[in-house]
């Protein structure tokens, strides 16, 4: 018998999603070319190579090590690239993706991955090209919404106090614009003007939105409709308080 993972319980929407989610089993819903993504990173110009901080493993010459017969390097360790993030803010405002699952998806369906979880923000070290695979895969799948997501790498606070007439998150540095029914980023993840407008693509329709979320709301679904969440919740929270006074 074949075990199936099976991530997350429950039985609805939002349960679901966080399951698709965390497998890596979500929708592509746009293209990105990867001289587009490069621009809105900012760590290097497009089209250039990667730099790196030292020489490719196979010419390095490492002592034999057990380890390294067992797991293969990633493409970036490979090739020695540097280290380098992406960051990515979700608003409360039934954004597809959360912190937390953000890094679920990274830890879970990515190798040679740091993921990261502050209150609002999730973000990702990794080599460069290996971080790039996946900022890539986030921002062309239904774990993003260009007008309920975006790429956040300074100033990141205050994109959940509110949601602007257009609908697009609040962003102190402007990075991100409607244009017509789509919506293009002018700035690079720290706020950098760019070369050329990069299309991020139509936003979700409001009750596109709602189907899509892993945000329990009281308007949407809440939380207390999802029984076997719940019921996971308090056995976990009840064996970690036991575990806790280690009773004899």
């Amino acid at each position: 018998m074949v075990y199936k993972p099976q991530f997350y319980p429950g039985a609805t929407s939002v349960a679901e999603n966080r399951r698709k989610h965390m497998s890596g089993n979500v929708e592509k819903l746009r293209d990105i070319s990867d001289d587009d993504l490069t621009l809105i990173l900012g760590h290097r110009a497009p089209g250039s190579d990667y730099p790196s901080t030292h020489p490719p493993l196979a010419e390095m010459g490492e002592p034999d090590c057990s380890v390294r017969q067992l797991v293969e390097a990633t493409p970036g360790a490979k090739a020695g690239d540097r280290v380098r993030y992406v960051q990515f803010v979700d608003s409360m405002y039934n954004a597809p993706a959360t912190p937390y699952f953000r890094s679920y998806a990274a830890a879970i369906n990515f190798r040679g991955v740091d993921p990261g979880t502050l209150s609002g923000r999730q973000v990702v070290e990794a080599r460069e090209r290996d971080m790039e695979q996946l900022a890539k895969f986030q921002i062309e799948t239904e774990m993003t919404d260009p007008a309920l997501a975006s790429l956040r790498g300074a100033t990141v606070h205050g994109h959940s106090l509110r949601l602007p007439e257009d609908g697009l998150m609040f962003d102190m540095l402007d990075r991100c614009r409607k244009e017509g029914n789509i919506v293009i980023m002018h700035k690079d993840q720290v706020g950098r003007p760019i070369d050329k407008k990069v299309n991020l693509g139509k936003p979700m329709s409001e009750e596109e939105a709602a189907k899509r979320t892993t945000i329990y709301r009281v308007d949407n679904v809440a939380f207390r409709d999802d029984k076997e969440v719940i019921e996971w919740v308090h056995r976990v929270f009840d064996q970690r308080t036991i575990y806790g006074f280690k009773p004899e």
